[in-house]
């Protein structure tokens, strides 16, 4: 009795948020692909000589800050209203397709580009809710069916099945088990200043290979640095006069975004994208075989009354 409650609760979550899950599933597989490309820049894409030819011609506006794209060829200067140059020559460009299409995805992925924060923060919970309905369905049985595909991928991936949604419900409450960061606004008065970006640059420099460098980004009177580590992990500092400063990893968002280990956390959230996918194409389709069949059988029931004599 209780195994048909569960399917179709299992059916129902799943149908109602069918779409969001489409759209959020889709993007974050595409958004995978990033961290992958952020830990295989070429070596000498981005070096000391060419920031400081880029701070320099964006002027006044570097005092905002500076995110660097390696693999576009790209940094913006002076946050989202800033100027884009081209790492090369320091001449300003566009970013490049590849760069405009991940920055689309990830307001898709995070609000569905229409302020709809809260619907994606349902969506994912609902999602986190289909994997202990799912289990509760029973062991999966090596069948070469779609019911059969469906359960063994769900069991199989199951760490990632959970493991993505449940970063992001902690990204999206506030949840980092770290210290809380400095927000924006006007610092401290008594807070000491936050150095140049170009003695912060070469502070970077001296420890890191720049090809690696995120951003530097003020953030509430306090500028902060992301860069990739040696083992191709996220890592950030508070940037002083007397040095770079490390701050606790935040291993929700390095887990979630799949900004750890190099090209692993690409893969590892490329394979939980595709497994989400496949399991919601797999659960759509037994859901529209099952409804044709019922269909066809209602009308068979109604074709052989009518046959029947009067």
């Amino acid at each position: 009795m209780l195994k048909p409650l569960l399917l179709r609760l299992h059916r129902w979550v799943a149908l109602a948020f069918a779409l969001p899950l489409a759209l959020v599933i889709l993007t974050g597989l595409f958004l995978a692909l990033e961290p992958a490309l952020k830990a295989t820049t070429p070596a000498g894409t981005v070096t000391l000589a060419r920031l400081e030819a880029v701070v320099q011609a964006a002027g006044a506006k570097a005092e905002g800050g500076i995110a660097v794209r390696g693999y576009d060829g790209t940094a913006t200067v002076g946050g989202r209203q800033g100027i884009t140059l081209d790492l090369a020559d320091a001449t300003p460009r566009e970013p490049g397709w590849l760069a405009g299409a991940f920055r689309t995805a990830r307001g898709l992925h995070e609000r569905l580009l229409l302020d709809l924060g809260w619907l994606v923060t349902a969506s994912t919970i609902a999602m986190l809710l289909l994997a202990p309905l799912g289990l509760l369905l029973g062991w999966p049985r090596l069948r070469h069916s779609l019911g059969g595909w469906h359960r063994l991928v769900g069991w199989a991936l199951l760490p990632l099945l959970v493991g993505s949604p449940l970063t992001g419900l902690a990204l999206a409450f506030g949840i980092s088990f770290t210290p809380p960061m400095p927000r924006e606004g006007r610092p401290p008065r008594d807070a000491a200043a936050p150095p140049a970006l170009m003695e912060t640059l070469r502070q970077v420099a001296a420890r890191h290979s720049l090809d690696g460098l995120d951003f530097v980004r003020q953030r509430g009177g306090t500028q902060l640095v992301r860069v990739l580590d040696a083992a191709g992990t996220a890592t950030t500092y508070r940037a002083t006069a007397a040095g770079l400063d490390p701050l606790p990893r935040n291993w929700p968002r390095l887990l979630h975004e799949g900004n750890w280990g190099g090209l692993l956390g690409s893969l590892a959230n490329a394979l939980a994208g595709l497994g989400m996918a496949g399991l919601l194409v797999t659960g759509l389709l037994i859901w529209a075989r099952r409804k044709l069949r019922l269909r066809q059988m209602r009308a068979a029931r109604l074709a052989g009354a009518a046959a029947l004599p009067g």
